[in-house]
């Protein structure tokens, strides 16, 4: 983009050192973690081998016997497909424990794997590090083996295994919290403020997620389809634990929002969250995986992609070859900028750290030196000033006259647009309605695929 500035515009960019005016901003820890665009959730239970979906607490332990586990290959198989993060279930609904918790014996230490001797968490932990992966992992609130569920004593028990893992394990990336359970379960009020309070001194670096952040919030679906305008910012009042917030309000959130929480979208490969032997044939399609990624990341999200390991322990092959197969895709997509000629080794690599501003009614036109075929369209703001874009539009130079491409709302981090296959020599964007001036920081300009 910025090869094509004139004069004016190249002025306006100097204007790095304008400071947003009562606008929320993120801290450093949500900026590079938004930047991370794909991370992937592993759930992985008693439930792999029940065929449920929320365990109920009473399986015997006997029950989990991976054979197979591979955490190695599965962590290989997520950075050649672009995750840069995997998050693990350390312990789901069902109270079960993947690592040998000092705190219950309702853990891998009483199943037949390794023994008795096996740690989940320690072998996919360390094989993000051996493969530069970032590290998370999930501690669900809710437990139905633990006799003190329901009680004051149950947060300290949850509080001492949340230690465990923020203690033994090395860096962590992100705390993945929920306030899920069933309607029918015991009444448990969380104490969610200490919960974060110890993360924050334990792992200061690492992004906490719930329905309403501290860090990151739920999307307000399982989806994958974050709002067509989505804001980083939304309002949240004391009572709005996790599990208390509206979904459509999350899934859209609120320009005049006064905290800057943007969202994961969290959605499986599969129509389950854990391995069930008869979805084998209903894996989301390489095409499918593709659009989550437009209707995700492209929303100014993040896309949380679970993929399950089988009761061998491993990804099974359809998963697999359908994300090598989705990457492939994308990859295809965004190698080139035709905006600038500029080949990009990765879609993170982008840098936010010069831009363009924009007021309200002002065009941003792009001289592309001849003629160019597009069918997507980048653009990005500089969120780091945070996020301003109401509405706009994207017009093209038929040779005589401009004609009006597609609109947009929010921008964000990233906006993916898909157009119709479009050839111009000019292009131009403008604003017409936006909380300050935008700092547009990319627009770039792609040919899908021929496999999209």
């Amino acid at each position: 983009m910025k090869k094509y500035l004139t004069k004016t515009l190249l002025l306006c960019s100097l204007g790095l050192g304008i400071k947003a005016q009562d606008l929320p901003v993120p801290n450093k820890i949500q900026l590079e973690w938004q930047k991370l665009e794909t991370t992937a959730f592993i759930h992985f239970t008693v439930n792999t081998y029940t065929g449920k979906e929320w365990g109920d607490g009473t399986e015997d332990p006997a029950i989990f016997n991976p054979v197979g586990f591979d955490a190695d290959k599965m962590i290989r198989v997520l950075k050649e497909t672009g995750f840069k993060m995997a998050i693990i279930t350390a312990k789901h609904h069902d109270g079960f424990c993947l690592w040998p918790t000092a705190y219950t014996d309702h853990s891998v230490k009483k199943s037949p794997w390794k023994s008795g001797q096996g740690d989940v968490v320690r072998e996919i932990e360390q094989a993000c590090r051996t493969y530069g992966l970032q590290f998370g992992f999930y501690l669900s609130p809710w437990d139905q083996n633990h006799p003190t569920y329901g009680t004051p004593a149950y947060n300290s028990f949850y509080k001492n295994q949340l230690r465990e893992l923020l203690t033994n394990y090395g860096e962590i990336a992100e705390v993945w919290f929920d306030g899920a359970k069933d309607k029918k379960a015991v009444d448990m009020e969380y104490d969610f403020v200490d919960y974060w309070a110890l993360v924050r001194e334990l792992q200061p670096n690492a992004v906490m997620f719930s329905d309403v952040g501290p860090d990151v919030r739920w999307v307000g679906n399982e989806k994958g389809i974050a709002g067509e305008t989505m804001w980083s910012t939304i309002n949240i009042k004391p009572e709005n634990a996790p599990g208390k917030m509206s979904p459509a309000y999350l899934n859209v959130g609120d320009p005049s929002g006064g905290l800057w929480i943007p969202t994961e979208t969290d959605v499986s490969i599969r129509p389950g969250w854990f391995y069930h032997s008869e979805e084998d044939e209903l894996v989301r399609s390489p095409q499918n995986l593709v659009d989550l990624y437009y209707s995700s990341v492209g929303r100014n999200s993040l896309l949380l992609l679970n993929i399950p390991p089988n009761k061998r322990g491993t990804f099974s092959e359809k998963d697999v070859a359908n994300l090598y197969a989705y990457r492939a895709i994308l990859d295809e997509t965004f190698k080139t900028d035709l905006a600038s000629g500029k080949v990009d080794r990765a879609l993170s690599d982008r840098h936010l750290n010069s831009y363009v501003v924009l007021s309200e009614g002002i065009a941003f036109e792009m001289d592309l030196k001849q003629d160019v075929s597009f069918d997507r369209i980048l653009l990005q703001e500089n969120i780091a000033q945070g996020q301003r874009s109401v509405d706009g539009h994207i017009e093209y130079w038929d040779g005589s006259t401009w004609r009006q491409l597609t609109k947009f709302t929010t921008i964000g981090y990233k906006r993916l647009l898909k157009v119709p296959l479009t050839n111009t020599r000019k292009i131009r964007l403008t604003i017409n309605k936006a909380l300050q001036p935008v700092q547009l920081a990319e627009m770039g300009l792609f040919k899908a695929s021929p496999r999209e």
